[in-house]
């Protein structure tokens, strides 16, 4: 009589899992418990969900992850650094952001970053978890110190009256903006392209701020 196939779940299935050494196997660790805190939330993401999800058994998680926090806090980790290069990317230094067109270059640099790594931005920006709004804090702080850092001189070489009054204000336009094309591109995935979004987005403000 043939052998019976493993099932999917079974200790056959495991050990050739187990081939894999740590350094190669932590991404895709990471990446299934990115999937599952984006499908059911972070509370969700455990030892055991991961290694159901990978068809492994838990000590294949465990000889990369000592415990679920260790997990949690990587993967929150890694998300964050994704993130922020790709906030930071699209804010790049210049003396003065003088035309339409370095804030269209900024929008369209995001929203590519977002379309490349979805996944990642739909767990900071769809997710309710204590865990992800203080990451999504401290991404905001930085792009704010980052604008605001960017903004100043060029509103004093657009001859802005009371630009350091208005300064502050302007600058949360500018990153809720952002946040808000974010928004667009996951809503719309697959239905607007990334170029023509970053234009929209990148002209709208740029008259805003230019109008101030």
């Amino acid at each position: 009589m043939a052998a019976e196939a493993p099932a999917p779940h079974s200790p056959a299935r495991a050990r050739r899992a187990e081939h894999l050494g740590p350094a190669r196997r932590r991404p895709q660790i990471l990446d299934a418990a990115l999937a599952i805190a984006i499908a059911d939330g972070v509370d969700a993401v455990t030892v055991a969900a991961v290694a159901r999800r990978m068809q492994v058994t838990r000590p294949v998680v465990y000889a990369c992850f000592t415990d679920r926090k260790t997990l949690l806090d990587d993967l929150l980790h890694r998300e964050e650094d994704h993130l922020r290069d790709a906030v930071l990317a699209s804010l790049t230094p210049r003396k003065v952001y003088a035309d339409a067109d370095v804030f269209i270059e900024g929008f369209t640099t995001l929203l590519r970053s977002v379309a490349a790594r979805p996944q990642a931005w739909r767990l900071l920006y769809s997710n309710p978890d204590t865990e992800v709004a203080h990451l999504f804090g401290r991404g905001r702080a930085a792009a704010i110190a980052r604008c605001t850092a960017m903004l100043r001189p060029t509103l004093t070489a657009w001859d802005v009256a009371d630009a350091d009054r208005k300064l502050p204000a302007l600058v949360e336009l500018w990153v809720s903006s952002g946040e808000a094309a974010v928004r667009t591109l996951l809503a719309q995935e697959g239905q607007q392209r990334v170029d023509e979004l970053g234009r929209l987005f990148g002209v709208a403000v740029y008259h805003a701020l230019r109008s101030a």
